[in-house]
């Protein structure tokens, strides 16, 4: 082989190389959200909850093309920390919770519960920074919450939505404060919740019939 064939190869190698690389750095900024969340300090109610959670929940990820050369494109996956915050709100809002491996049905056997509740994550934006040096991001989340009874009849059915904002632009990267505006969304939700669960009139009437007064969840 001459030497002005290998010097073409070796050309067209590194060329690969170079848009091999190119390729990879226009991938989507991805962040899998992690994050702390306590129980609420509350008197829990004395009811046992089902708790089931379909995959659009367990798997939740937001992704959302760029819609211009100055803007990223974002998969943002909420599912792991959406489960680790619930998990940890409805253990402090319950006697006992009890997740289930299958969605109630009626005439189903399976572990004695008062009610399943049945979260779904209908809606998720964000808004990025006006300054890319500035990287302070906003969440909101739109949830829809399914109370029903073991064999799956209806309780009651409401909607409820949370905002989390960075709270510092002091931050390495992107994804960190991407990260922290979701978490922060998060625990917003546990907050709504746990002051809305009881005043919702369908879940009032379900509560009196279970012998327990209606009234707020005291912190």
């Amino acid at each position: 082989m001459s030497d002005s064939m290998t010097s073409v190869n070796r050309l067209r190698w590194l060329f690969a190389l170079l848009m091999l690389v190119a390729l990879a750095g226009c991938g989507p900024n991805r962040v899998v959200v992690d994050g702390n969340f306590p129980p609420p300090l509350i008197e829990p109610l004395p009811l046992t909850l089902g708790v089931w959670l379909g995959d659009d929940f367990a798997l939740h990820e937001f992704s959302e093309e760029a819609k211009g050369r100055n803007e990223s494109s974002w998969v943002v996956n909420t599912g792991a920390a959406q489960i680790k915050m619930w998990d940890s709100l409805l253990a402090g809002m319950f006697k006992q919770i009890t997740v289930l491996t299958s969605p109630p049905q009626p005439g189903q056997s399976g572990p004695v519960v008062d009610a399943v509740l049945i979260p779904h994550v209908e809606e998720l934006q964000y808004a990025i920074p006006a300054h890319t040096q500035i990287k302070v991001y906003e969440i909101w989340i739109r949830y829809r919450f399914e109370l029903v009874s073991p064999g799956g009849q209806p309780i009651a059915e409401w909607t409820m939505s949370s905002y989390g904002k960075t709270p510092t632009a002091f931050l390495q990267n992107d994804q960190e404060a991407v990260n922290l505006a979701a978490v922060m969304a998060l625990r917003d939700a546990g907050a709504h919740f746990v002051s809305q669960f009881t005043q919702i009139p369908a879940v009032q009437g379900w509560l009196q019939e279970q012998g327990i007064p209606s009234r707020a969840m005291t912190r």
